[in-house]
């Protein structure tokens, strides 16, 4: 894909992003390779098309996409009716070292702190290319979310650090919840054990709730 400068400012990121508003998958692709027939087999290919045409740098890494300007980028695919079809990603679960830790000092807090939501038409029933980019914005947590995120951390947390990591499902958390992330089931990674030995389990990360992520939405949108 074509390399796009990163962004100065936020105002210079927010025309960019305004730039894509209304435009289909398949214009805002034109001039950085082909679109995929199916996005399901091609996991993350608009999230990085959307990183290139806006200029983020940062990938995978720890930091927030624009780390320059403390903003995460996140994209998030809406049925006919707006509401989210997918849980959203936030970052991978720390399962060792974790004694100690506070959610003021996390990923989960430093990824959520400023978001930069780009919503896009996620229905099957539209060609990819044909798929809209509805407008982009800023968000960052109110007091009630960040409270409710925090929660939901330190419990995760907590089972993590007293070796409880297999007994946590999807339905842990009432809006940040862990599941598996990884390319396949035979990654492993260690983590803490019941009686405190090591153990190799599947890499965790951190995912939004659809609950969570609907408010912000139809909060945004006024729907």
């Amino acid at each position: 894909m074509k390399k796009v400068q990163r962004p100065e400012n936020v105002d210079e990121l927010m025309q960019r992003c305004y730039s894509i508003a209304g435009l289909s998958i398949g214009e805002i692709a034109s001039n950085h390779g082909q679109v995929p027939e199916k996005l399901l087999h091609y996991k993350g290919w608009f999230g990085q098309l959307i990183e290139t045409v806006l200029g983020a740098d940062a990938g995978s890494t720890p930091t927030q996409d624009f780390y320059e300007l403390g903003i995460e980028l996140k994209t998030i695919p809406l049925d006919e009716e707006y509401h989210p079809l997918e849980t959203t990603f936030v970052c991978i679960t720390p399962l060792m070292g974790v004694s100690g830790m506070i959610y003021e000092e996390s990923n989960v807090r430093n990824k959520l702190n400023c978001v930069l939501w780009v919503p896009f038409s996620g229905s099957r029933n539209i060609p990819v290319s044909e798929r809209t980019v509805y407008t982009p914005f800023l968000w960052s947590p109110s007091r009630e979310e960040d409270l409710a995120l925090r929660a939901d951390w330190n419990d995760h947390m907590e089972k993590i650090a007293t070796g409880q990591i297999e007994s946590i499902t999807a339905r842990d958390g009432d809006v940040l919840q862990i599941r598996p992330k990884a390319a396949d089931g035979k990654a492993l990674t260690k983590a803490i054990g019941a009686d405190g030995s090591i153990i190799m389990t599947r890499p965790r990360g951190f995912y939004l709730r659809k609950c969570f992520t609907d408010s912000i939405i139809r909060r945004e949108y006024k729907i």
